[in-house]
Order: structure tokens, then C-alpha cells, then sequence
């Protein structure tokens, strides 16, 4: 039993022995003690003193002198105002380390039988991924780290957007100005080629709705006889008609885009285990909407069209289907949702898409519960916002968005230029550093983008990201590397730092104990991120324990210690935290080094 749940069940019990009342262990909490007060936990009187029917700091006094004498975990109290400050005997928390330190599954919790696929990326296969996407596919990356931690089985899913309008843009422009050039012909990675044809196409379709509008013609009119745009929609027509020369060329670029996809995906550290194509997709759905008018879940107007009435749920009245029997997207992600249970019959499924969506997501699950599905009430829209950079940091490639691939370059050589400047790369060999400089460059993306709340729009600059100092992926890459150093040296002097050799051990310090608080409270956190969806609480723990971890080495001494007990432990209690900081960054797709 943990330390926390002995205090609860003491508490309860006090509450039954002293005011005659049953207060149940499992409706209560504790929080950590604020820094200026002694204690490691506290207990806020105010919402019981209505049975106690004393004052807040009498009420506190009571139960502070019960857990004194009857939970052998608790060494003193002292009551300020209402809050109920509970101090651990060190004993206890020698104890909570030793088994933390022969954990050998730290960070795993156990299995819970249920499977949840996380979907993210979602890219179009007409242009490389972007900025946004680099905040997408951390977050799902990451998110599925954090639920296979808390025991999930989880399959990472990648629903392609390989079909439509705007892919005939490109190949269309490819037929207008590509002369038959490929990825290998021009030295271009395959999905920037695309990219390239799908910026021509909009330049050239500008100048054509121009030319239209001076002989006379509205926008809105040239935009729709532009030739250009005609000739994408009679391809779009031809493709889905399976006309061979178009499907060809589909088929070649798009080839070309996933070869790009994949070096960035390699680059980022992302993987995937199902890919879904829109073009497998995009007719599914159809068979729902014949379901949901049998069951009156749907209904159709005058004109043929379908729709989902959601006024009773807070919303109003949703297409499902058009009158002419064409999909619109709810269509086909209602089908998606059904392929993806008949594929892995899933307990819960994760889209992480950007908070425009949120109105669709919405809509979607209020409709798939409608339907009675057995997954209905595992769906989940993990929202997240808007990446902002400072403005003139970075220029992208057609000077609108930020290149995915530039911008992990740019990190690389920034942490580079900032590694070499502080002399952290003494003794490496070249290869060595180039590994160190990706670590550095990817650790302070991904870590920037990871530790703000999904939910809120972000501003991401790359030179902050990139300091030794604060809150960044640095700071606690260097932290784990300064301990690997300090292990390497223990290994040298043949320190054994097995808990045998610290048994007995009499006393801890407070910069000591503060540590083993925060190496207790990991598979929480966890749990927290894991229920909450939200690694931006793992990437918060991680950080203030590196800190905490920095405050106990400057305050302590580790080999200069003359006690053989005490330098073993603090040597032990250094690897644990090592080993802490590397499973919970590996947790956010983030590597540590082991030395700089």
C-alpha cells in the first residue's frame, strides 16, 4: 500500500474515532505541501467541518494528533488555518525508495485488456508535411506511448488523404510543367516535387481567373471557368471513373510523396502500425446512412438529402448524404469508424486532429452513439491548437508555411552551433556529434511542442527551445547525462550502489526526501497524462525532477561524502532518477544522451 493510501485510510479512520462520522478513504485526497511549510502532504480541513462542529485549526489538531499515534508512516503535524500539514518518518520514504529501486517494470502499469487506436498525421499527399503537422504527429506519437504505459494495447493509425481536388491540382500542373521530371532527376524529396506542382498550379490558376475578370467576368465566376480548375475536376471525374493513364499518375506521384513521408517520418522518430487510404474510403459510410434511417436516427428532406437531427444534443441538424447520393465527410468518417472496430475491435478510438475540427468530431460520435455502436462511448477528439512562430524566424520554402523538414534541419544546426559554442562535445568523435546534434535538435522540438496543454494555441520560438536552461528538452537531456557521467564514475571506483549497500541507512536529507516525493509520483503522472490526454503533464514532472535532481547535487555531496551508506545511496538515487528521466522522455518520443 502506498504511503498516500495508509495516510487516507488513517484519516478515515480518525474521522469514525473522533467525530463519529464515516468518511470514506476513496472520496478523499491529499496535496502536496506547499514549499514554505513543514510536511510533505496536505489535508484541507474546511469541507469537513460541518460533522466536526470546530474550528478549522481544532478540527485539524484532532485528526493530526490521531495520525501521530496510529499510522506509523506519520512522524508530525502542524495545522495552519484549515490545511493539515502531514510530515512522513524518513524511514517510510527509505522504504518507498527501495521498492521504486528494485522496480524493474518502472513505468509500465498493469495490462487493462482494452485496445485503443490513436489516429494522427492524416497528411495530404500533395504537399510535405508542415509545422502543424510536426505538433500532430509528436502529440499522437507521444499519447500513444503515454496509453500503452497505462496498459492499453494500442495500434497507431495514419488515415491518408490521397484523393481529391486538390491531389488533381498537382497532377495536373505535373501534366502543364513537369516535362517528366522525377524526385531522382531533380534532387528533390518525392512529397516536395508534389508540393512544387501544387504551388504552380495556384500560380497559374491566379493568372487565369485574372485574364477572365478583364474580359469581363465576376471572381466568383472566373475562379469556376478558369481552365485549369475544369481540366482538375474532369480529372477528378476520370480517376474516380478509373480511367488507367490517370490512376497511372496518381499512382507515380503518389509514390513518390510516401518515399517523402517516410525519410520525415524516420526523422522524426514516428511510426505507424495501420495506414488507411482515402481512396479505400471515401464511398464507405453509405451503408450507415440505409441503418440510421431504419432506426430513425437520420431522416430525409424533400430533396433526397439525409440528415441527423442533434437539436435535442445542443446542435442542429447535420448532412449525412446529399440528394444526389454522394458522400459528404461525416459519410465516410462514419465508415472509417465501423472499418477500423471490424479491423481490431478497438474499446476506444483517439483522432487527434486540430481544434477547427472540433464541431465535426462532435457531431461524428453524438451520431456513432446514436447508432449504438459498441465503441460509441470510446471516441475521443484530442483538440489541439494553432503553432505560431515568431514572425521573420524562419522562412518555408513557398514562404506561407513552415516546412516540416527545414524546420527539424534548422533545430539540428542550431543545436549544433549552440552545443559546440558551450563546449559540450569535448573528446567526441564526428559521428558522435552528429548523433548528440539530432538528439539535442529533435528533443528541443518535440519537448517545446509537447509540454503546452494540447488545447491551447502555442508560439513556438527555436531559439529558447534550444537552451541548457528553463524548461526545455536540453535542460533535462543534459540533466541525464550529467548523472550517466556520474554512474560511469561509480562503475570506475567500483562503488557498488545495489540497495543492499545502502540498507541500514539512518537519516535522508530534505533535498534527498524531496526526490524520492517527486520518483514516487511517476506512475501517476502517468496514469494523469494517460486519462487526461495530455503529455504536457509528463513533459512538466520530467522537468521539475531534472530540477529537483540539479538542487540536490549542488546542495549534497556525492563522492566527496565520507559515510560509504550515504555515498551509495545518493549515487542509487541518482541512477533512479536517470533511469526515471529516460523511461518518461521515451515516453514523449524523446532520446537522452549518455554523455555531453
Amino acid at each position: 500500500m502506498t504511503i498516500q493510501k495508509q495516510i487516507l485510510q488513517a484519516i478515515s479512520q480518525a474521522f469514525a474515532a473522533t467525530f463519529d462520522h464515516q468518511v470514506d478513504a476513496e472520496s478523499i485526497a491529499l496535496q502536496p505541501t506547499r514549499k514554505e511549510f513543514e510536511g510533505n502532504y496536505t489535508f484541507v480541513m474546511f469541507p469537513f467541518l460541518k460533522f466536526t462542529k470546530m474550528k478549522p485549526e481544532d478540527s485539524g489538531e484532532k485528526i493530526g494528533q490521531y495520525l501521530v499515534e496510529n499510522c506509523e508512516v506519520v512522524s508530525a503535524y502542524n495545522v495552519v488555518k484549515g490545511f493539515l500539514n502531514i510530515s512522513v518518518d524518513e524511514q517510510s520514504w527509505l522504504e518507498v525508495f527501495q521498492k521504486l529501486y528494485k522496480n524493474k517494470n518502472l513505468g509500465q502499469l498493469p495490462a487493462k485488456g482494452e485496445k485503443v487506436m490513436v489516429e494522427f498525421s492524416s497528411p495530404n499527399t500533395n504537399k510535405p508535411l508542415h509545422l502543424g503537422h510536426l505538433r500532430n504527429n509528436f502529440l499522437g506519437f507521444s499519447i500513444s506511448e503515454i496509453l500503452s504505459a497505462n496498459g492499453y494495447e494500442v495500434i497507431k493509425a495514419n488515415l491518408v488523404n490521397d484523393r481529391g481536388i486538390h491531389i488533381c491540382k498537382s497532377m495536373v500542373a505535373y501534366l502543364h510543367f513537369g516535362d517528366g521530371e522525377t524526385p531522382e532527376t531533380v534532387g528533390l524529396k518525392g512529397d516536395h516535387l508534389a508540393g512544387k506542382y501544387y504551388v504552380l498550379f495556384d500560380k497559374a490558376y491566379k493568372k487565369e481567373i485574372q485574364a477572365l475578370m478583364e474580359k469581363g467576368q465576376t471572381e466568383e465566376e472566373a475562379k469556376k471557368q478558369a481552365p485549369l480548375m475544369l481540366e482538375a475536376q474532369e480529372m477528378l471525374r476520370k480517376w474516380e471513373a478509373g480511367d488507367e493513364a490517370t490512376v497511372e499518375l496518381w499512382k507515380t506521384m503518389n509514390s513518390w510523396v510516401y518515399e517523402g513521408f517516410d525519410a520525415t517520418y524516420k526523422k522524426m522518430g514516428v511510426s505507424f502500425d495501420q495506414y488507411y487510404y482515402e481512396s479505400d474510403t471515401y464511398l464507405l459510410g453509405k451503408n450507415i446512412v440505409e441503418e440510421g434511417l431504419e432506426k430513425g436516427v437520420f431522416f430525409k428532406k424533400e430533396n433526397d438529402s439525409v440528415w441527423a437531427d442533434l437539436t435535442d444534443e445542443g446542435l442542429d441538424e447535420k448532412l449525412v448524404l446529399r440528394g444526389d447520393g454522394t458522400s459528404v465527410y461525416i459519410t465516410q468518417d462514419m465508415g472509417t469508424a465501423d472499418l477500423k472496430y471490424q479491423d481490431h475491435k478497438i474499446n476506444k478510438s483517439v483522432y487527434v486532429v486540430g481544434n477547427e475540427q472540433d464541431y465535426h468530431f462532435d457531431v461524428l460520435f453524438k451520431i456513432m452513439k446514436k447508432l449504438g455502436r459498441p465503441y460509441g462511448e470510446g471516441l475521443y477528439h484530442l483538440s489541439y491548437g494553432m503553432v505560431d512562430l515568431p514572425t521573420g524566424k524562419m522562412k518555408s520554402r513557398e514562404g506561407t508555411v513552415v516546412d516540416a523538414d527545414d524546420l527539424i534541419q534548422e533545430m539540428i544546426d542550431t543545436a549544433a552551433s549552440h552545443t559546440k559554442e558551450l563546449g559540450k562535445i569535448e573528446g567526441f568523435t564526428e559521428e558522435q556529434a552528429t548523433e548528440l546534434y539530432e538528439m539535442l535538435g529533435l528533443g528541443a522540438l518535440k519537448y517545446f511542442l509537447l509540454k503546452v496543454d494540447p488545447k491551447k494555441r502555442m508560439l513556438f520560438n527555436p531559439q529558447e527551445s534550444i537552451e541548457f536552461q528553463g524548461n526545455t528538452g536540453p535542460f533535462i537531456q543534459y540533466s541525464h547525462a550529467r548523472i550517466a557521467a556520474i554512474l560511469r564514475k561509480a562503475d570506475q571506483i567500483e562503488l557498488s550502489y545495489q540497495s543492499e549497500a545502502f540498507e541500514g541507512l539512518g537519516q535522508v536529507e530534505k533535498a534527498e526526501k524531496e526526490l524520492i516525493i517527486l520518483l514516487n509520483d511517476f506512475e501517476k503522472k502517468i496514469s494523469q497524462a494517460g486519462e487526461e490526454y495530455s503529455p504536457s503533464i509528463l513533459a512538466q514532472y520530467l522537468f521539475d525532477l531534472a530540477k529537483e535532481y540539479n538542487r540536490f547535487y549542488a546542495e549534497l555531496p556525492i563522492f566527496s561524502e565520507s559515510d560509504q551508506k550515504v555515498r551509495s545511496f545518493r549515487v542509487a538515487l541518482s541512477a533512479q532518477v536517470a533511469k526515471t528521466l529516460k523511461t518518461g522522455m521515451k515516453l514523449l518520443g524523446i532520446k537522452v544522451p549518455e554523455r555531453m
